[in-house]
């Protein structure tokens, strides 16, 4: 039998005392919420599809505001175009920007989707060239389009971080916040929960002042300019967001110390200052 030692802390010795900083129990979540066999749903896959519907919904309902430049039917035929906007700009874009060489070698796997990898930055280029293509088809204003979508975009972020957190995935870099975490990969050492920074941020924060500024005339009737604001709202917010983000590890550091986010970020506030810049409004 062997015998444990009691030890009592009147024996410990000061200097060995180690205090560790208290952090949040990481809610482990099942990525999976529903498992039938071989076909299960995931939340990463709700997410997707709850910013679609969702963002569907709420352009329906600006479509009631004074010289919109959609119909409800556009709007209703439009959702087909965005899922395949976001679904193949994200898949092809995180094979581009953050992993060429191993889809290079592996180029079967592009298509499995559900293994996750998808970048945002390769959505939007998506989703814009479908808001493009949609409206010279209908002989709609492309950037009054655009207005309208980006109004409903911070919806499908909102809910993209949220999944990003239910799976562990995309957290931030060590810190001794009361608030930091433990994530289950991301080794003993609390990290920020920069998903639920993103969703704020990207998602919240961005869809109330886009909401706001869509129902004051002399801004929704200038075309481009929501568009254009929400570009630099989100290259705004996610480059500070980056600055808690544990950079991606096979990537690690880029470019004067920035990230693959921050970099990607840059072009796309160049291009919404651009479109401000440029928006008149219809004559």
């Amino acid at each position: 039998m062997v015998r444990r030692r009691q030890i009592s802390t009147d024996q410990i010795e000061p200097e060995c005392v180690v205090l560790l900083p208290a952090v949040l129990s990481y809610p482990a979540i099942d990525p999976i919420l529903v498992e039938i066999g071989p076909f299960a749903i995931r939340w990463y896959a709700l997410a997707y599809i709850a910013g679609l519907l969702l963002g569907w919904r709420y352009v329906v309902a600006l479509t009631r505001l004074p010289q919109s430049p959609l119909e409800k039917q556009d709007v209703d035929d439009f959702i087909v175009w965005a899922t395949f906007g976001v679904i193949l700009g994200g898949r092809i874009g995180y094979t581009l920007f953050y992993r060429p060489d191993y889809y290079l070698a592996h180029p079967l796997e592009i298509l499995f989707v559900w293994q996750g990898g998808m970048s945002f930055h390769g959505g939007l280029i998506g989703v814009i060239v479908a808001v493009w293509w949609f409206s010279q088809r209908r002989g709609l204003s492309t950037l009054g389009v655009g207005d309208y979508i980006a109004c409903a975009a911070p919806i499908g972020l909102f809910f993209g971080r949220i999944a990003n957190f239910i799976n562990a995935e995309l957290f931030g870099r060590t810190s001794d916040v009361a608030w930091a975490m433990v994530f289950p990969r991301g080794g003993p050492q609390p990290r920020h929960p920069s998903q639920l920074y993103e969703a704020l941020l990207e998602g919240a924060l961005l869809l109330v002042v886009l909401a706001i500024l869509v129902r004051k005339d002399r801004i929704r009737l200038r075309r481009g300019t929501l568009f254009g604001l929400f570009l630099v709202g989100y290259g705004a917010t996610r480059a500070f967001a980056e600055l808690f983000r544990e950079p991606d590890a096979h990537l690690g550091f880029l470019l004067a110390g920035l990230t693959m986010g921050q970099l990607l970020s840059v072009p796309v506030i160049l291009l919404g200052i651009y479109l401000v810049s440029r928006a008149k409004s219809p004559t």
